[in-house]
C-alpha cells in the first residue's frame, strides 16, 4: 500500500511540473508564457481589467507610456548629400496594451498584444521591446 501512494505522489509531482502553454507567437509570448501572472504585475504594475473566461482569467495591462522623438527624413541627392525634406522631426506617443489568458493556478497562458507600435526599420514592436527587457 505504502509502495502505491509512493507511486502516484510520484505521478502527481511530475504532473505538476509539466505546463501546457503551446508554441510561443511572439517574443514577449516566449518571455512570459508558463510564468506566474504575479511576476508580471510586480514588474509591470497591476492589471486595468479582468474577465472570467471559462476557467480562466483575461486581464486587461496597460503600460509603458513614454515619449520618443523620430528625427527628419531627407532624400538623398545624387552627389550624396541631404536632398529635400520628405518628413519633418515629430514625436511620437508610445504606449502598449496586452491581455493575459491566466489559468487557475495563476500561470500565464497566452499574451495578445492589443494595441502597440511597429518597431524602427523592421526592429521590434514597441511592446516587445517594453515587455522583453531584463
Amino acid at each position: 500500500m505504502k509502495v502505491r501512494a509512493s507511486m502516484i505522489a510520484g505521478l502527481a509531482l511530475t504532473l505538476a511540473g509539466c505546463t501546457t502553454t503551446g508554441p510561443a507567437k511572439n517574443a514577449i509570448e516566449e518571455k512570459w508564457n508558463g510564468r506566474e501572472a504575479g511576476a508580471f504585475f510586480a514588474k509591470f504594475g497591476p492589471p486595468v481589467a479582468d474577465t472570467a473566461a471559462g476557467g480562466a482569467t483575461l486581464y486587461t495591462w496597460r503600460g509603458g507610456r513614454s515619449t520618443r522623438t523620430l528625427p527628419a527624413e531627407y532624400e538623398t541627392a545624387r552627389d550624396g548629400t541631404r536632398g529635400r525634406l520628405l518628413r519633418p522631426a515629430r514625436t511620437v506617443y508610445l504606449r502598449c496594451e496586452v491581455q493575459l489568458t491566466v489559468s487557475p493556478d495563476y500561470v500565464i497562458r497566452s499574451v495578445r498584444t492589443v494595441v502597440d507600435r511597429p518597431g524602427a526599420n523592421g526592429g521590434p514592436s514597441y511592446c516587445e521591446e517594453f515587455l522583453t527587457a531584463n
